[in-house]
């Protein structure tokens, strides 16, 4: 069913089913020899969702290789390390402040270690929060950072939301946005994001987020189209057809760098490359992966 500018999903429906998708392959990306990423609970989660697909890829019974996406541990194993990263290096600066937008299947909060008074906002559908909060509070698993779960969907008012959470926009924050400017939103609540996101940052405050090239916006549609019905065919409830929105959308970097941002922005191929680590080669992709960028960016 196409996408509509209200509709909303849980961890096994439509864009829902993604962040589960990308646990998956954080969970097989983990448990490769010499970790590009360390994800203790990404299995731990795509098995209490409980997708067949997914399971069996964490359970090591099928592997992406098998299904047209031999790349994604590699690529979605990459874009977590960074994101990895940039969290330490905004804590090493003296960030105390860090906001996750649309969230998912990100354990962040409980796998990281933080400095004392860091404080830590997640913003998800409420369905979304709401079950993963419970899963792992029933796994007895604990944040070390102060950390609050906000049940919101970004269409909404969310920095509202967010503020009466207790998120403070006097102090510098970091930003990431990982799977969220890829086309899953309309371009009008992209832009309405990067403007709030703007806004609620003082100077020194810092974002990551990943996107697809301008030229190609709705890359990411493509892949998950061309992937649905070999998916479908091991799981029929998997249903990858018709999650973006294909309008045309304008590169969050140039419009951050345009807004009071230094911004710098690299493939995710070349990310690959400069990690020494085995970079898929183009014709592995049913795309160029070069399209694929990360942006990192410190309010002036």
């Amino acid at each position: 069913m196409p996408r509509t500018n209200d509709d909303s999903w849980d961890l096994k429906s439509s864009v829902g089913a993604t962040a589960t998708m990308v646990a998956a392959a954080r969970a097989v990306a983990s448990r490769q020899p010499d970790p590009i990423v360390n994800d203790p609970f990404a299995a731990v989660l795509v098995r209490a969702v409980g997708i067949k697909l997914f399971t069996r890829i964490v359970d090591g019974l099928l592997d992406f290789g098998e299904i047209g996406a031999g790349f994604f541990p590699a690529c979605f194993g990459i874009r977590g390390a960074t994101i990895d990263d940039f969290v330490s290096g905004a804590c090493r600066e003296g960030i105390r402040q860090l906001v996750i937008l649309a969230s998912g299947l990100d354990c962040r909060a409980y796998r990281l270690q933080w400095p004392a008074a860091m404080e830590i906002y997640e913003v998800d559908q409420p369905a979304v929060m709401h079950w993963k909060t419970d899963v792992l509070s029933s796994l007895g698993c604990v944040s070390a950072a102060r950390h609050r779960c906000v049940g919101i969907d970004l269409r909404d008012d969310w920095p509202t939301a967010l503020q009466q959470a207790g998120f403070d926009a006097t102090k510098p924050t970091a930003w990431i946005a990982e799977g969220l400017l890829i086309g899953y939103l309309p371009q009008a609540v992209h832009d309405e994001i990067l403007q709030t996101i703007t806004t609620l940052s003082v100077e020194g405050s810092r974002i990551i987020a990943d996107h697809f090239d301008i030229e190609r916006p709705n890359v990411l549609g493509e892949v998950l189209n061309y992937l649905h019905q070999t998916w479908k065919a091991h799981d029929p409830e998997v249903n990858l057809h018709s999650l973006t929105f294909s309008e045309t959308r304008r590169d969050p970097g140039v419009y951050l760098a345009e807004h009071g941002w230094a911004v710098h922005d690299t493939d995710i191929v070349a990310l690959l490359t400069t990690a020494g680590r085995f970079a898929p080669e183009v014709m592995e992709f049913p795309y160029d992966p070069s399209l694929w960028h990360i942006l990192q960016g410190i309010r002036s």
